[in-house]
């Protein structure tokens, strides 16, 4: 399947793709020819948004232009059966883009970056500033490890908009919740939504769990040991995605 569909994938937007059809592949032009040194012949798959993907074979491929043919339209794979959102209080520039890149390989749906009383990075337009990147971040992630949608990048929010948010099973993840707090469990299976609240490097203060307790979340324990927030959301994020199934 791979050497017929080509192992290289690419989301094209506001490019139509159409079975038979040549498309116009000048978007990834320079990643084609300078990074990945293809070639006209050689076979790559594009990726529109819809869940679908579509086998197609590179025609031209020159300093002045570049052009394919979609040779077949198929299913596209790797999206989970739960729609997670992981509300990840903001860390520190590379921490959260390690967030984001695994979050995606894990199958995490929509992410956003929440400012908490303890978050480093503040206010909202410092994070505005990242977004770029982070949809680059993203993107690449979701290519590299066969996502069939690119997973949503939401507007910062602070965390008094974050807790009145949420759908599905709300979770927050709490160092404070002890040994003797409820773990993630086989509740899991089944749900068709799920939210991750996770805090930053300082923590969750008493008032803010408080209040997402008051707004609905369930504190959950990770286990004896304090984790970092990064090492909480990925961790939180493979449980739930284990316990619902999608990791087999």
């Amino acid at each position: 399947m791979e050497a017929e569909w080509g192992r290289h994938r690419f989301f094209i937007e506001g490019v139509p793709l159409e079975v038979h059809r040549t498309v116009d592949l000048a978007p990834l032009a320079h990643q084609l020819r300078n990074v990945l040194r293809l070639a006209p012949g050689n076979t790559i798959t594009l990726l529109d948004d819809s869940g679908a993907a579509f086998r197609t074979r590179i025609e031209v491929l020159d300093g002045r232009q570049a052009a394919g043919m979609v040779l077949a339209r198929a299913q596209g794979g790797g999206e989970p059966g739960v729609e997670l959102t992981l509300y990840q209080c903001a860390l520190k520039r590379d921490r959260f883009e390690w967030v984001l890149q695994k979050g995606v390989e894990l199958g995490v749906r929509r992410f956003v970056p929440v400012i908490s009383s303890r978050t480093v990075v503040r206010p909202s337009t410092n994070l505005m500033k990242r977004y770029e990147r982070w949809r680059a971040i993203v993107r690449e992630a979701a290519e590299q490890s066969g996502r069939a949608r690119l997973p949503i990048l939401g507007e910062p929010q602070t965390w008094e908009q974050a807790v009145t948010q949420g759908g599905g099973l709300r979770l927050m993840p709490w160092e404070d919740a002890g040994n003797g707090g409820l773990a993630i469990d086989s509740s899991v299976a089944g749900v068709k939504a799920a939210s991750l609240l996770v805090g930053p490097e300082g923590g969750i203060s008493v008032e803010e769990a408080g209040a997402a307790i008051d707004a609905g979340w369930q504190p959950v324990s990770l286990g004896p040991r304090v984790l970092r927030a990064e090492t909480a959301a990925i961790a939180a994020v493979a449980i739930v995605m284990h316990l619902s199934g999608d990791l087999g």
